[in-house]
């Protein structure tokens, strides 16, 4: 993990001179990282949490210095996790419910767009649920229940920044998001 914060920065710098996409890379850079510290672990349950909230902080915390679009990396940080946790039998809904709240506090803590890092961990979940064949409705809802988890505990001023982001966002299943938000299924 030590050299994570450096390998992001490399490969994000690329994109900047127009190499590829911010997505693409951040996804691909998660993905290797995750799997390749879960599996030196050897304990893929016990590790998973602290190498999500590793992999996604520095990976914001890099797309920030370099100057990329911090949300987008969010959409390919938890794409990338999800990815990656599938591949080394992981717990994937936990890692997704992780992976989005990490990305909000992490975004927080750069200076981001909140509402909006928690529209696009959720567009990355619902990416990753169609890589992986899993439900995408089920993936979004941990996603969602990670970034409301995170924004409420930044503030009340923030959780309701979220809600209001997430359900303004026309790209995610509004049904899933109605029923967590309100309660109500139909």
């Amino acid at each position: 993990m030590a050299n994570l914060a450096d390998e992001f920065k490399n490969t994000l710098s690329s994109v900047i001179s127009g190499a590829g996409d911010v997505i693409a890379t951040t996804r691909d850079v998660a993905k290797n990282n995750i799997v390749s510290t879960l599996q030196a672990s050897g304990d893929v349950a016990g590790q998973t949490v602290n190498t999500v909230a590793s992999v996604i902080s520095e990976g914001v915390n890099a797309a920030s210095s370099v100057g990329v679009s911090v949300t987008e990396a969010v959409s390919g940080l938890v794409r990338g996790v999800i990815d990656g946790v599938k591949e080394v039998g992981g717990d994937i809904g936990g890692a997704t419910t992780e992976a989005a709240s990490y990305a909000v506090k992490s975004v927080n803590t750069v200076g981001g767009d909140v509402g909006e890092a928690a529209v696009f961990a959720v567009k990355g979940a619902v990416a990753a649920a169609g890589d992986i064949g899993a439900d995408s409705g089920e993936l979004a809802k941990n996603a969602v229940v990670g970034t409301l988890k995170a924004a409420d505990e930044i503030g009340s001023e923030t959780g309701s920044l979220v809600r209001k982001a997430l359900l303004n966002a026309a790209a995610l299943p509004h049904d899933v998001i109605d029923a967590l938000l309100t309660g109500k299924t139909e």
